[in-house]
């Protein structure tokens, strides 16, 4: 390096400077095109595939060597500029410049982290067309987690062990925050695309999602990367918690799920709870008299607001009581919907339920499996 530093005059900096520049960039783009790329053109949108990155292990294991090897660049030119910088003479200094050098091999970090979150998304697919393939609408009992949930743990427990050896801890986090906002909110939007869900239906499908929600919640120490994975498992418990919301809400009684969707929901909208009596099974006709009510009550239970602070004159005693007392059967109203969502979420008591309980009381005893994390966090 010093003696490379000899040649470099105000001359040579202006002629040899850009070839080192060409040099790395043409490595960045090399790197770029050995990524998986997805799915184009008419046959990928005819057949659904568009955009779709299929990963195998090898491929993976591919995506976290460029990763590595793009860490490596990046850090390195930015060293090589300092180390020039420092040896030849100050007023050529600022000619030496790799920001657009590391600029190109930050990109192909970001996009290979990407790539490897599509390419488990891709895999994902089958199981999320899986779930909405069960007959949630004729189920006759609660059993076991269903095997689309056997089919995520599977893609998890063969894919995770391998990025957690191979990326750094903080592009394994980069990874896990982009897993984390894609997974969770695909989730509760696939619910929608079941068919008619029944009572027993919802349970099996609660039962469902706490496991989804322990097999993801179990990724960090999985990866044995658990550094950092405070604001992972918060998303993700966040995003599984509304989908138990949205079963809650598809268990309650008809004369209470609109208070119960308010309640559970509140940033919900007026289309998303009319797909949720459809998902119940109520036909059109039906629904317009539940519908009616919600809107005219507006799309969340408001909390009882505070008076303005403005001089008026004294109001009678009596009214005022009873405006306290219309107050306290608001508060009175809104926990006692969410005390019976609560208890939706713990099940009713019929055969399914019974079979629920069973299993969650075999599961203590577990010591292996995703479901032995369900009621013994």
């Amino acid at each position: 390096m010093s003696r490379c530093a000899l040649w470099f005059s105000l001359e040579r900096v202006e002629l040899e400077w850009p070839v080192f520049q060409k040099i790395l960039k043409a490595y960045a783009t090399k790197l770029f095109t050995r990524l998986p790329k997805g799915g184009t053109g008419i046959v990928a949108a005819a057949t659904g595939t568009d955009g779709q990155i299929k990963t195998s292990e090898k491929d993976e294991r591919m995506i976290c060597y460029i990763v590595n090897t793009a860490e490596y660049c990046h850090k390195t030119s930015g060293e090589l500029a300092e180390n020039i910088a420092k040896l030849i003479e100050p007023v050529y200094a600022d000619r030496v410049d790799m920001s657009e050098v590391q600029d190109e091999y930050s990109a192909v970090i970001t996009k290979s982290l990407i790539t490897l979150v599509q390419g488990l998304e891709t895999k994902f697919d089958a199981e999320m067309a899986a779930m909405t393939r069960v007959p949630w609408a004729t189920l006759e009992s609660v059993g076991d987690q269903s095997e689309y949930v056997n089919g995520i743990n599977t893609i998890i427990t063969s894919s995770i062990p391998i990025l957690g050896t191979l990326l750094s801890p903080i592009y394994f986090q980069f990874f896990l925050d982009k897993l984390a906002s894609s997974l969770g909110p695909r989730f509760y939007q696939n619910i929608f695309k079941c068919k008619q869900i029944s009572e027993t239906g919802a349970q099996q499908m609660l039962l469902d999602t706490q496991a989804v929600k322990t097999i993801l919640l179990e990724v960090p120490s999985l990866a044995k990367q658990t550094s950092g994975a405070a604001n992972y498992s918060k998303y993700v418990s966040r995003e599984m918690s509304k989908a138990e919301a949205l079963l809650k809400v598809i268990l309650s009684p008809l004369d209470s799920v609109a208070d119960t969707y308010r309640a559970l929901l509140p940033e919900g909208t007026t289309s998303e709870f009319q797909r949720i009596l459809e998902l119940k099974g109520l036909k059109k006709a039906d629904q317009q008299t539940i519908l009616d009510d919600f809107n005219k009550h507006g799309s969340s239970i408001k909390h009882p607001s505070i008076a303005p602070a403005v001089a008026i004159a004294p109001a009678p005693s009596a009214p005022s009581a009873m405006a306290s007392s219309a107050s306290s059967a608001i508060v009175a109203s809104r926990e006692d919907v969410l005390a019976r969502a609560a208890a939706l979420g713990r099940g009713a008591a019929t055969t399914g339920f019974k079979r629920f309980l069973a299993l969650t009381e075999a599961a203590k005893d577990r010591k292996d499996g995703p479901f032995r994390k369900l009621f013994n966090p």
